[in-house]
C-alpha cells in the first residue's frame, strides 16, 4: 500500500513537469499546426539560464524565496524571449510555404541549440573568465529549494514526500490554471481560438494574427522553462541534450492527450508519468523510455486523434 502511493506521488510529479512542456506543443500546433520541435531545447536554454543565475546569486539563491523567483523569473523571460525570436525569424517567414518546410526547420532549430550548447566556449572579462556556452559535460544543478521532507507516512519511512515536489506540483496547477482562465476567458485566448480556427479570416476580422502566434510561442517557452526548472531540481543533472528526451516524452504525452487540445495534453502528461513511474518500480527502470512509445502506439491504434482530440474532415 506505501509503496503503491510512493509510486502514485512520483508519478503524478513527473507528470506535471511533462504537462508544463506538453502545453507548449499544443498551444503551437493549435495556432499554426506546426509541431514544433525545438520547443524541448528551448527548455533545456531555460534551465542553462536559471543554472547561471543561481551561481550568480551563490547562497543567496539556496532556501531563498527571493533566489528562487530570480532563478524561475529570469529563466521563463529568457525563454519568452527566445521563443519570440525563433518564431519571428525561423517559422513566420515560412508560414505560407509547405508545413514539411517548416517541420525541417524545427529540427534544425533543435539540433543547432542541443549541439550547439555542447560546445564550450568562453572569453576574459577583465581578468574573468565568463563562460558563453557550457560544454557537454553533465552539470549538478544547484540547490534553489533546498530540499526537506514535508511528509513522512509509514512504520518504516515507507512513503516521503519532499518540499519540492509540492512546490512543484502546486506552481504547476497554478500555472496550468492560469493558462485555461487565459485561453478561455480572455481576450487574448478568444483571438487566439480565433486565429487557430483559420487565421487568414481571422486576420480578416481585425485579429492581430502576427502578434497573437508571437504571444503564444512566448507563453510556452515561459512555460517550457519553469518545466524544466522544476525537472532539474528533480533529477539533480543537467546536460544539453536534456531538452531531447522531455520534449519528446512532453510531445508523446500531447499526442496521446489530443494535440491541439489543452486539458488533453495535461491528462496525456499525468498518464505518462504515472506509467513511466509504475513500470519503474515494480519491473524495470530500463523500460522507462520504451514505455513512453509503447503507450503512444496502443492509443495511436486504439484512438488515432488522441483521448480528448476530434477526428475532423479535411476538404480536398
Amino acid at each position: 500500500m506505501y509503496e503503491l502511493l510512493q509510486h502514485l506521488i512520483n508519478g503524478l510529479s513527473a507528470g506535471t513537469i511533462y504537462a508544463l512542456v506538453a502545453l507548449g506543443y499544443t498551444m503551437v500546433y493549435g495556432v499554426l499546426k506546426l509541431i514544433n520541435f525545438a520547443h524541448g531545447d528551448v527548455m533545456m536554454v531555460g534551465v542553462y539560464v536559471g543554472y547561471a543565475v543561481a551561481f550568480l546569486l551563490g547562497r543567496e539563491a539556496t532556501g531563498s524565496i527571493l533566489g528562487a523567483l530570480l532563478v524561475f523569473g529570469l529563466a521563463m523571460t529568457a525563454c519568452a524571449l527566445l521563443g519570440l525570436a525563433i518564431e519571428r525569424f525561423a517559422y513566420r517567414p515560412l508560414r505560407e510555404k509547405p508545413r514539411l518546410t517548416a517541420l525541417i526547420t524545427a529540427i534544425g532549430i533543435s539540433f543547432a541549440l542541443s549541439y550547439g550548447f555542447q560546445l564550450d566556449a568562453s572569453v576574459q572579462l577583465g581578468g574573468t573568465k565568463v563562460t558563453l556556452l557550457p560544454g557537454a559535460a553533465s552539470k549538478r544543478f544547484p540547490e534553489v529549494i533546498a530540499p526537506s521532507q514535508w511528509l513522512v507516512l509509514g512504520p518504516d519511512d515507507d512513503v516521503i514526500i519532499w518540499n519540492w515536489q509540492v512546490i512543484g506540483f502546486l506552481v504547476a496547477v497554478a500555472l496550468m490554471g492560469l493558462l485555461q482562465v487565459l485561453v478561455f476567458k480572455t481576450r487574448f485566448g478568444k483571438a487566439m481560438r480565433a486565429v487557430s480556427f483559420d487565421h487568414r479570416t481571422a486576420s480578416l476580422l481585425g485579429v492581430p494574427v502576427d502578434r497573437v502566434i508571437a504571444l503564444t510561442f512566448m507563453l510556452g517557452s515561459a512555460l517550457a522553462a519553469c518545466a524544466g526548472l522544476l525537472f532539474a531540481m528533480k533529477d539533480k543533472t543537467i546536460q544539453p541534450l536534456m531538452g531531447l528526451y522531455v520534449g519528446l516524452k512532453a510531445f508523446v504525452a500531447a499526442v496521446i492527450g489530443g494535440i491541439g487540445n489543452l486539458p488533453g495534453a495535461v491528462v496525456g502528461a499525468l498518464l505518462l508519468g504515472l506509467c513511466e513511474e509504475f513500470i519503474v518500480g515494480y519491473a524495470s527502470a530500463g523500460w522507462r523510455d520504451a514505455v513512453a512509445f509503447g503507450f503512444l502506439i496502443v492509443v495511436l491504434l486504439v484512438r488515432p486523434e488522441g483521448l480528448f482530440g476530434r477526428v475532423q474532415a479535411e476538404k480536398v
